[in-house]
Order: C-alpha cells, then structure tokens, then sequence
C-alpha cells in the first residue's frame, strides 16, 4: 500500500487539518474497496442516500479528531 500522501499527522492550522480528514477518509475507502469501476458505480447511490452521506461525515470527523489530538488541538492555553 502507497501510503506517500501520508508524512505526518501534523497541521499548521485546523483548516488544513480538515482537508488532511477528508483525505484520510477516502484512502480508507480506495483501501477497501480496491476496484475503482465499483468506486465509480457506488457514487451515485451514495450522494442520494442521506444515511450514507451521514455515515460518510461520521468517518470525516473521526479521521479530524484524530488529526485534532495528533496536533494538540484541545491544549490547555491558560
């Protein structure tokens, strides 16, 4: 597995760390399910499904609570 997009988990900003998620998010999906013809099928059915779409940004949030905490993003600044 090809995993050179992947250099750290650190993040100059929360930004950045949101998009680092979103990427996170779809190697996971290109991981497992490795035919990209399928990839291309599902789409569709996914952006009508709004349980899928729900589901899709639950895996979203948990890759950024994973880049918040790598980056100390809930530091105590006092």
């Amino acid at each position: 597995m090809n995993i050179d997009y992947l250099d750290s988990l650190e993040c100059k900003t929360p930004a950045e760390g949101r998009m680092l998620a979103f990427t996170l998010a779809r190697k996971t999906i290109v991981a497992i399910q490795t035919n990209p013809e399928v990839r291309k099928e599902l789409r569709s059915q996914h952006a009508k499904d709004t349980a899928q779409l729900i589901a899709s940004s639950q895996v979203v949030a948990i890759e950024l609570q994973t880049i918040a905490m790598a980056n100390n993003y809930w530091r105590d600044e006092k």
